[in-house]
C-alpha cells in the first residue's frame, strides 16, 4: 500500500510537471499583444509518436510487473484506467514535444526579404516576468510563505517606480520635432474643439483673442495633469507605506504595535468613528461618480446603513451618542444594507442584460458592470472591520488614479494592465492583514446579519471579506477592460487568458513544491495552509474568468 501510494505521488508529480512547463511556454505569449498560445493536441493524438509511446509504456509496464516481486502502481488499478492512464501521459508528452517544436519553427530567423521587427519588450514587461519568476522561486522556502506579504510590497514599490520612470520618459524625452508629438498635439487641439463644438461654445474665427484664452486654457489644463501624472505613483507608494502601517501581518513582526490596535482599542473609540465616517464619504465619492440616480441614492444610503451596523455592535458611536448604549447584532441594519447591495447588482445585471439582448451598447454594458462593481463594494464595506474601511478607500483611490493618470495616457496593453492589477490585488489580500495563516481569517464578517450559523451564507461571506482585494482589483480590471475594446476589440479575451495564467503558474509550482516536500517539518503548519488559501483562490479565479468569458461574449 504503501509503494502503491508512493508511485501515485511520483506519477502526480510528473505530470504537474508537464503542465506546469506548457504553463511556462505560454509566457511569452500571454506579454504580447496577441493573447494565443496554441498547444496542438489534434495532430500528436493521430500520430505514429502517439502509439509508439502507448506501446513503449505498455511494454515496460509488463516487463516490470513480470520480472519484479512487487506490484507497480499501473496493478492497482484496472486494465481501462491503466491503459486510461497511459494515453494521457503519452498525449502530454506528444503535446509538450509538438509546442516545443512549434515554438522552435516560430522563432527561425526571418528571410531577406522580410522586415527585421525590433524587441517590443520595455521595463515594465521585464519587470513583470521577473516579478513574477521571483515569486514563484520564493514559494519553496517556509519563510518566504511566512513572509510573502513582503514580496508583494517590494514589487509593487519597483512597479510604481518603473511606472515613474515610463511617465518621466513620456513627458520629457517627448520632443516637438517628433512627429507623434505634434500628432498627439494636433489630436488634443481638435478634441478641444470638437468638445467646444459638443457644448454649444460659439467661437468666431475673427475674434482670436478668445479663441487664444480658450487654448491657454486647455495647454493649463493638459500642464497640470501632466504634474499629477508625474505625481501618481509617488502618491500611491505613500498610500501603501500607510497601509503597511495599519495592519501588522506575517510571523516574525505580527506582534508589533500597528495603527489598527491603535485604533480598535476602546479609548480611541471617537477617533475611530470618525476616521469610518470620512472613509464611507471618500467611498461614496469615488464610487458614485459612473452610477445612475438610482444607484447613487442606494449607494448612500446603503453606506448610512455601514455605519449604523457597526454602532449598533458598539465598534463606533454616532456623534449625538454620549452615553453607554445597549449593544445589539445589527441584525436590522445589516439586513437593511443587503438589500441596497442586491438593489445595486440587480440594477447593473439588467442593465448588462439590455445590453446584450436589446442593443449592443456599450456605454450601457459600461454602466453596469460599475454598478455591480459598486455593490460589492458596498458588500466590502459592510463586512470590512471598522479601521479597514480606509484600506478600501485606498483601493478606490488607486485604482481611480491609475485609471486616468497611468494607464490611459500610457496606453499599456491589456497583457500589463492585467498583471498589474493581479499584483496590486494580491498586496491588498495582505493589506487587509491576512496571511497565509488560518489564524488571520476573519469569521466574524461571516455571522454579519445572521442570528445564528447558516453554513452557505457563512462560507461566501467569510470568503468574500477575505478575498475581497483580489476579488474588487480583478471586477475593476473586467470594468476597464470594457471600456477600452473600443481601442482594443481582444481586451477582455487577452485579459482573461492572462489572469488565468498568472493566477495558474504560481498554484502549479506550488503543487509540485508541496508534492516533494510532504515530509518537511513545516507541512501542516505553512505549506498546507498556504495550499488551503490558493486553492479558494483558483476556485474564486475560475468564477472570475467566467464572469470575464461571458462578458467577452456580450461584446461579440
Amino acid at each position: 500500500m504503501g509503494s502503491s501510494l508512493a508511485g501515485c505521488c511520483k506519477r502526480i508529480h510528473l505530470h504537474m510537471k508537464k503542465v506546469l512547463l506548457l504553463l511556462l511556454l505560454s509566457v511569452p505569449k500571454a506579454l504580447s499583444k496577441r493573447a494565443e498560445f496554441e498547444v496542438p493536441l489534434s495532430p500528436p493524438l493521430f500520430s505514429l509518436l502517439f502509439y509508439l509511446m502507448c506501446l513503449m509504456l505498455c511494454a515496460v509496464h509488463v516487463t516490470v510487473c513480470t520480472s519484479a516481486e512487487s506490484l507497480c502502481y499501473f496493478c492497482s488499478m484496472s486494465w481501462l484506467t491503466a491503459v486510461g492512464v497511459m494515453m494521457l501521459i503519452s498525449a502530454l508528452m506528444c503535446g509538450l514535444l509538438s509546442a516545443i517544436a512549434k515554438i522552435f519553427e516560430n522563432s527561425l530567423p526571418p528571410q531577406k526579404n522580410s522586415v527585421v521587427s525590433h524587441s517590443s519588450w520595455s521595463e515594465i514587461d521585464v519587470l513583470i516576468l521577473a516579478g513574477t519568476i521571483g515569486h514563484v522561486l520564493s514559494l519553496g522556502a517556509s519563510s518566504f510563505i511566512e513572509e510573502e506579504h513582503q514580496t508583494w510590497y517590494f514589487l509593487i514599490n519597483t512597479l510604481c517606480l518603473v511606472l515613474c520612470q515610463e511617465l518621466c520618459r513620456n513627458t520629457f524625452l517627448q520632443k516637438e520635432c517628433d512627429p507623434q508629438y505634434s500628432a498627439n498635439v494636433k489630436e488634443n487641439f481638435n478634441s478641444f474643439g470638437e468638445t467646444s463644438e459638443c457644448k454649444n461654445i460659439d467661437i468666431p474665427a475673427t475674434d482670436s483673442s478668445k479663441l487664444g484664452k480658450a487654448t491657454s486654457s486647455s495647454e493649463f489644463m493638459m500642464g497640470s495633469e501632466k504634474w499629477i501624472s508625474l505625481a501618481t505613483p509617488w502618491i500611491i507608494l505613500i498610500c501603501c507605506r500607510l497601509l503597511r502601517s495599519l495592519n501588522q501581518t506575517g510571523v516574525q513582526w505580527a506582534h508589533r504595535p500597528d495603527f489598527g490596535h491603535w485604533l480598535t482599542s476602546s479609548e480611541h473609540k471617537p477617533e475611530l468613528s470618525f476616521l469610518a465616517a470620512i472613509s464611507l464619504l471618500m467611498i461614496f465619492f469615488l464610487v458614485q461618480r459612473r452610477c445612475s440616480l438610482v444607484s447613487k441614492i442606494a449607494m448612500a444610503l446603503g453606506l448610512l446603513g455601514v455605519y449604523s451596523y457597526r454602532a449598533a455592535i458598539g465598534n463606533i458611536v454616532f456623534p449625538w451618542q454620549h452615553g453607554g448604549k445597549d449593544i445589539s447584532k445589527g441584525i436590522t441594519e445589516a439586513h437593511f444594507v443587503y438589500v441596497f447591495v442586491l438593489g445595486i447588482v440587480f440594477t447593473g445585471t439588467k442593465d448588462l442584460l439590455k445590453s446584450q439582448v436589446i442593443s449592443a451598447d456599450s456605454s450601457m454594458k459600461s454602466t453596469g458592470l460599475w454598478e455591480v462593481y459598486s455593490g460589492l463594494v458596498l458588500l466590502a464595506a459592510l463586512l470590512f472591520r471598522p479601521h479597514n474601511l480606509l484600506v478600501l478607500v485606498f483601493c478606490l483611490l488607486i485604482q481611480t488614479m491609475m485609471t486616468k493618470y497611468i494607464w490611459r495616457p500610457l496606453k499599456f496593453d491589456a497583457a500589463q494592465i492585467t498583471i498589474m492589477h493581479y499584483w496590486f490585488g494580491q498586496a491588498f489580500f495582505y493589506f487587509q492583514g491576512n496571511s497565509n495563516g488560518i489564524a488571520t481569517v476573519d469569521v466574524s464578517a461571516g455571522f454579519v446579519g445572521l442570528e445564528s450559523y447558516v453554513e452557505i451564507p457563512a462560507i461566501f461571506l467569510t470568503a468574500f471579506a477575505t478575498y475581497a482585494g483580489p476579488f474588487l482589483w480583478a471586477i475593476h480590471l473586467l470594468c476597464y477592460l470594457s471600456s477600452e475594446v473600443s481601442r482594443n476589440s481582444a481586451a477582455v479575451g487577452h485579459g482573461c487568458f492572462c489572469y488565468a495564467l498568472i493566477r495558474s503558474i504560481p498554484v502549479a509550482v506550488y503543487v509540485v513544491l508541496i508534492t516533494g516536500l510532504r515530509y518537511h517539518l513545516f507541512i501542516w503548519s505553512v505549506f498546507s495552509p498556504k495550499l488551503l488559501y490558493e486553492g479558494v483562490h483558483v476556485f474564486i479565479t475560475a468564477a472570475i474568468c467566467l464572469f470575464f468569458t461571458a462578458m467577452d461574449k456580450v461584446q461579440d
